[in-house]
């Protein structure tokens, strides 16, 4: 292998302690170094070219860059193709995930700005200067498959449901909540790399968390080609799987937006039991007063979870400030 481009930066020992406009923090990332990670398992068909195609226009963006292939123990020649390339390629000793390969290319990536994209030849890495060129003022951009999905009624369905369900938990519009084409700041990234699971089902997570933590995302419009392959998303057992993660992470971060709808839900059933029984024979019965009972049940378990969430998210957050400080 044949060492990147990339370059380290210097570490200033003391910061700066000054107010940063966001026009500041955007000219901060004009010239930011930039990892791409690259998740791969099985895709000797369509990696020489991307990372051909990549390393042609990284070079032309005149920053400090390297090209990360994370090899989840591919067996089809996929690492043999790349030997003459300008990349580190890190392998697994065994297949463990897709959301596996992209925390092994965190934790060693080196830049500032972190691109995140398939192997499978869906993402064009021309759309990549465009993403980047909103860091800055924004945390994390995403690239918003316009094309997407559109050859599977199925996968669209289960998708507009996912971004409704995201959207209402966040409070702003998802476009695309599992798009893996996306490019964030790599101190920010690394914040939430606890939470990220080993599946396919990582850039909802990503997504979720960084909303509800407050930080500031924007979808860019993209075009994605035909993969090249098999795609390795089971529709029903990783459809399921990414329901569960929009709980979890709703209950991590904002518990209120699960328990209340349950609360309102049970307070309704018991209101109309109420009228029924009432209706039929003037009584109050037993069913209601446990529809009641458990609508403030869940209640104040939304309370009590809203608030041990953010006890959680000011630790985190204190955190994240004495590090800054200790840099």
């Amino acid at each position: 292998m044949q060492p990147s481009q990339f370059m380290r930066l210097p570490i200033a020992s003391t910061p700066n302690v000054q107010p940063v406009s966001a026009v500041t923090q955007e000219k901060d990332y004009d010239n930011a170094s930039v990892s791409v990670i690259i998740p791969v398992h099985d895709e000797v068909c369509s990696l020489p070219g991307l990372v051909d195609a990549l390393t042609i226009l990284l070079k032309s963006l005149d920053r400090p860059w390297e090209i990360l292939v994370i090899n989840d123990a591919s067996t089809d020649g996929t690492v043999e193709a790349l030997h003459d390339k300008e990349i580190r390629v890190i392998s697994h000793p065994y297949n463990m995930g897709n959301g596996a390969a992209i925390k092994t290319g965190i934790r060693h990536a080196l830049g500032k700005i972190v691109v995140m994209m398939d192997g499978d030849g869906q993402h064009n890495p021309h759309d990549i200067p465009r993403l980047i060129s909103q860091i800055g003022l924004y945390d994390m951009v995403v690239g918003a498959r316009s094309n997407g999905f559109k050859q599977h009624k199925t996968r669209t369905l289960a998708n507009n449901i996912y971004n409704w369900l995201a959207s209402y938990i966040t409070n702003f519009r998802v476009r695309d909540l599992t798009s893996g084409f996306r490019v964030i700041k790599t101190h920010i990234l690394k914040r939430y790399l606890y939470l990220l699971p080993n599946t396919f089902s990582y850039p909802t997570t990503l997504t979720l968390a960084l909303l509800r933590s407050g930080h500031s995302l924007k979808y860019e419009a993209i075009e994605t080609s035909t993969r090249l392959g098999r795609s390795k998303i089971r529709l029903f057992s990783d459809g399921i799987r990414f329901l569960v993660i929009i709980f979890k992470i709703a209950t991590l971060f904002s518990p209120l937006k699960i328990f209340l709808p349950f609360s309102w839900l049970f307070f309704a059933m018991g209101v109309a039991n109420y009228c029924y029984t009432y209706y039929m024979s003037y009584q109050f019965t037993s069913m209601s007063l446990l529809m009641f009972i458990a609508g403030f049940l869940f209640f104040l378990l939304g309370l009590i979870s809203e608030q041990i969430a953010q006890l959680r998210l000011d630790r985190t957050e204190e955190k994240g400030v004495s590090e800054v400080q200790i840099r």
